[in-house]
C-alpha cells in the first residue's frame, strides 16, 4: 500500500537553510526571535541581532579559511550559540557535524576523525578539553573554539585560534550554498559498532521543513521551548528551522534536567518531546499529589482514570455512558488544569517523536484535553515522514504522510520512504548506502502498516525480530513495552534469536520484588501467543548507560552490547537446552 503527500501551494520557496533565516528576518521582524534565560531572567534576542550575530561568525570562518565542503564539528548542549554558528557554517556552503555533549572523549574522537572536520565548537572547557583529547586521532582537525572563552564570532587566541602567527592573509570571498550541497553529517546512533554519518542536503533540509509546517499550523503566535538535543535531527529540523521560517518563538531551556521549571516560566504553546518525557509529566503529577495526601491523591487518581477510560471511548467514536461523561467535566474543572499548568498553561501542541508513545499515556493526554500529535521519521529521512495534526488525528497512529514524501509497504511489512527529504547517503559507507537505498526508495528497518485512511502505524523494527529455532518471529519492542508499563520494571530486553524459545533480561526498580516482576511478567504473557511468551527471565543491576555503551544516546538499548555483557547470565536462563 502506497501513500504520497500533497503538493505545497503559494510563493517562493526557499532553497538552502539560509533562507529560513532571510525569510523569518524579512517576514517576521520579531523582538523576541529567542528566549535566552541570563543572570536568572529570560532575554529576548531579536531577528537583527541573531541574524547579525550569524554573520559575525561567517565572516570569522571565512576569515579562518571554512570554505565550501568543509565540516566543522559543533559539541554543545542546546544554546543560541549552536543555532548561530550552524547557520554561519551553512552561509559558507560549509556542513555541520553535531556531536552529542554527553559522549565521552573515546567516542568523540572517531567521529571528528572520520567526518575529516577541518575545526569544532565547543560549548565550555570541559567539551573543549574532551576535543583536545582527540586532536591526535583527528589529523584534519586546525582549530577549537569554545563558546563560554571565545564567543561565536571571535577569532581567539590560544587553543582557540590556528596555529598561525603574522597577520592573516585576506580570505577568499565565501560561498554560498547550493540545495544539493552537503549541510551536515548527522551520526545516528546504531545499536552496534561506528555509527554510521547520515549525509543530508540543504534540499533535504528545506523540503522537510516546509512538509512539517504544512502539518503543523505554527505562526508568529507561538513559543517553543527547546531541551531536546539539537544534536538529534528531531529537535533540529523540528524545533529550530520549522520555527525559525514560522517565525516562532524559540527558548532555549537552561538544561534537561531545569526543562520542567523552564516549562512554567516560558509558557510554550508547542512542544517537542519524546515518550519518556510525557511519562514522566504523568508519574511527577501523581508523585506530588501522593505526597499531599488526601483528597488530592485520591482526585488525582480518580482523574487519571476517568481520562483513560473516557478516551478509550471517545477516540475511538464510540458512546460514552453518561456517569463517565459527567465525571470527564467534573475532573475537566477540578483536576485536568492543575496538570496542564505544569505544563505552562497555554500548551495547544504536544508533538511526540523518536519512539512509540504508550498508550495509556497516550490516552491520558487525550483524556485532558491535551492530544498528542505524534510522528515518525529516522536521520536518514531529515526527519519528518509522518505526523499527526489536529484535523487528522487517530490515537496509536503516527499520522499520515507529510507532503512530497512517499511511502510504501514492502512484502515483508518494511516501510519504504521516497522523496527529496531521504539523504544524499552514508559518509564514506557506499555499500551500506547502496543496501538500504533500491530505486530511490530508503529501507527504514522499521515494520508498519497504513490503514485505509492514509494513516501509518509501526509495529515494530525488522532488524529487532527474533526468529527462534522452530521459525517463529517474535516482535520484541511491544512485548518489552508492555513490561515496562509495570511501575516495578525499569528497563526490559527479550532474548531468543537463534534459541529454542524467548526470554527476558529485566532491570528492576527500586524496591520490587522477584515475585512482583515474575507476577508482571505472566500478566504480559497472558496476551501473547505461546511462542511469544517470556518462559524465563533474570533482574540484572540498573547499569545499563550512554557512557558505558549500553544504550544510544537517544536512550535506546544495544542489543548486542547488553547481550555481549550479560551473555553469562543469558546461558543461565538457556541452560540445558
Amino acid at each position: 500500500m502506497e501513500r504520497t503527500g500533497g503538493r505545497m501551494e503559494g510563493r517562493m520557496e526557499p532553497r538552502v537553510i539560509p533562507d529560513l533565516l532571510r525569510h523569518a528576518r524579512e517576514v517576521h521582524r520579531k523582538a523576541d526571535a529567542f528566549l535566552v534565560k541570563r543572570d536568572g531572567r529570560w532575554t529576548p534576542v531579536s531577528i537583527d541581532a541573531f541574524d547579525a550575530e550569524v554573520r559575525a561568525a561567517a565572516a570569522a570562518l571565512a576569515a579562518r579559511g571554512v570554505k565550501r565542503g568543509d565540516r566543522v564539528a559543533l559539541l554543545s548542549e542546546n544554546r543560541i550559540e549552536w543555532a548561530i554558528v550552524d547557520l554561519a557554517i551553512l552561509s559558507l556552503g560549509a556542513a555541520t557535524v553535531p556531536i552529542y555533549p554527553t559522549l565521552p572523549a573515546s567516542q568523540v574522537r572517531p567521529l571528528l576523525a572520520d567526518s575529516g572536520a577541518v575545526g569544532a565548537f565547543a560549548s565550555n572547557e570541559q567539551q573543549r578539553a574532551k576535543l583536545e583529547e582527540s586532536r591526535a586521532g583527528a589529523p584534519a582537525l586546525q582549530w577549537i573554539q569554545c563558546f563560554d572563552t571565545d564567543g561565536t564570532a571571535a577569532r581567539g587566541g590560544g587553543a582557540a585560534a590556528s596555529a598561525t602567527s603574522g597577520p592573516a592573509p585576506s580570505p577568499p570571498e565565501p560561498s554560498t550554498p547550493e540545495p544539493d550541497d552537503l549541510a551536515t553529517i548527522i551520526y545516528t546512533s546504531g545499536t552496534t559498532g561506528m555509527p554510521k554519518g547520515v549525509m543530508l542536503t540543504h534540499r533535504n533540509l528545506v523540503s522537510n521543513t516546509l512538509a512539517s509546517l504544512t502539518a503543523l499550523a505554527l505562526g508568529p503566535q507561538d513559543t517553543h521551548l527547546s531541551f531536546l538535543p539539537l544534536n538529534h535531527i528531531f529537535e533540529r529540523t523540528a524545533g529550530y528551522y520549522v520555527m525559525l521560517y514560522a517565525g516562532a518563538t524559540i527558548a532555549y531551556a537552561e538544561s534537561i534536567e531545569k526543562a520542567a521549571a523552564n516549562l512554567q516560566e516560558i509558557r510554550p504553546t508547542v512542544l517537542l518531546g519524546v515518550p519518556r518525557f510525557y511519562e514522566k509529566i504523568v508519574e511527577r503529577a501523581m508523585e506530588v499529589a501522593a505526597a499531599a495526601g488526601f483528597p488530592r491523591d485520591f482526585m488525582a487518581r480518580w482523574g487519571r482514570d476517568v481520562a483513560i477510560r473516557w478516551a478509550t471511548l471517545h477516540s475511538e467514536g464510540n458512546r460514552v455512558p453518561l456517569a463517565l461523561d459527567l465525571q470527564h467535566r467534573l475532573a475537566g474543572t477540578l483536576v485536568y488544569p492543575v496538570l496542564k499548568r505544569r505544563l505552562g498553561g497555554r500548551l495547544r501542541t504536544p508533538i511526540s517523536g523518536s519512539a512509540k508513545l504508550p498508550r495509556d499515556v497516550a490516552l491520558f493526554f487525550y483524556g485532558i484535553g491535551l492530544p498528542i500529535m505524534e510522528g515518525y521519521g529516522l536521520s536518514e529521512t531529515s526527519p519528518v515522514v509522518t505526523v499527526s495534526m489536529a484535523t487528522r488525528f487517530r490515537l496509536g497512529a503516527v499520522g499520515p504522510v507529510v507532503p512530497g514524501v512517499e511511502v510504501r509497504i514492502a512484502e515483508d511489512g518494511e516501510i519504504l520512504v521516497r522523496g527529496p527529504s531521504v539523504m544524499k547517503g552514508y559518509w564514506n559507507r557506499p555499500e551500506e548506502t547502496a543496501a538500504v537505498m533500491e530505486g530511490g526508495w530508503f529501507h527504514t528497518g522499521d515494520i508498519g502498516e497504513i490503514d485505509a485512511d492514509g494513516f501509518l502505524r509501526i509495529t515494530d523494527r525488522k532488524k529487532d525480530l527474533l526468529v527462534t529455532t522452530g521459525g517463529k518471529k517474535i516482535a520484541p519492542q511491544a512485548i518489552e513495552g508492555a513490561l515496562k508499563e509495570s511501575p516495578r520494571i525499569t528497563e526490559a530486553m527479550m532474548v531468543g534469536d537463534g534459541r529454542k524459545y524467548a526470554t527476558a533480561l529485566i532491570v528492576p526498580a527500586d524496591g520490587a520484588t522477584r515475585e512482583a516482576i515474575a507476577a508482571d511478567v505472566e500478566r504480559v504473557n497472558a496476551s501473547l501467543a505461546s511462542y511469544q511468551t517470556i518462559k524465563r527471565f533474570e533482574l540484572i543491576p540498573n547499569d545499563l548507560t550512554v557512557e558505558n555503551g549500553s544504550l544510544t544516546p537517544s536512550l535506546k538499548l544495544k542489543r548486542r552490547v547488553v547481550t555481549d555483557r550479560y551473555r553469562d547470565v543469558i546461558e543461565r536462563m538457556y541452560h540445558g537446552e
